[in-house]
C-alpha cells in the first residue's frame, strides 16, 4: 500500500520549523485531535532516539502517542506512530526539513499501512485527512 506523501512550505528557517514542530507542539496540535479531548492537554516530544511522543492531560493522564526512531535537527525525524491505538499497530512517519531560501520546505512520508491488513486503506485515508486538517495549524505556528 502506498505511503502517504505530503509537501508543503513553512515561511521560517529549518530550525524553527523543526523546533516547532516537536518543542511547541501543544501551541499548534488541535484538541478535538487528542486521544483524551482534554482542551487543556500537552502534547510533548522527548528530544531523543527512543523519546516519547505523548499527551498529558489537565489531570496528569498520559497517553502514549509514538516513539522517536530518528533525531537529526534540524533535518530530519522519524518516528512510530500510534496515537489511538497499540504499538503493535504503529505506522512510521518520517519528516525532512529542507531550506529554500528564507522558508523551509517540508515532507511527510508516513507509511507502514500494510501490516495493518484489511484495517490499513480505511486508516490510511483516515490519516490523510487529519494531516490537511493538522497542516494548516502547524503552519500559523511557524510564523510566530
Amino acid at each position: 500500500m502506498a505511503s502517504l506523501e505530503l509537501e508543503f512550505t513553512v515561511e521560517c528557517s529549518t530550525e524553527h520549523a523543526f523546533e516547532t514542530w516537536v518543542s511547541r507542539t501543544a501551541s499548534w496540535w488541535p484538541r478535538d485531535h487528542t486521544r483524551s479531548a482534554d482542551p487543556q492537554a500537552t502534547v510533548g516530544f522527548e528530544p531523543r532516539i527512543g523519546g516519547r511522543i505523548y499527551e498529558r492531560t489537565s489531570t496528569g493522564v498520559e497517553y502514549d502517542w509514538g516513539e522517536v526512531l530518528v533525531w537529526e535537527p534540524p533535518h530530519r525525524l522519524a518516528y512510530l506512530w500510534h496515537i489511538a491505538g497499540d504499538i503493535s499497530d504503529a505506522t512510521e512517519v518520517t519528516i525532512s526539513f529542507s531550506p529554500a531560501g528564507d522558508a523551509t520546505v517540508v515532507r511527510i512520508d508516513h507509511h507502514g499501512w500494510e501490516k495493518l491488513g484489511a484495517r490499513g486503506a480505511e486508516l490510511r485515508e483516515r490519516n490523510r485527512r487529519g494531516w490537511d486538517g493538522l497542516i494548516p495549524h502547524y503552519r500559523r505556528a511557524c510564523l510566530g
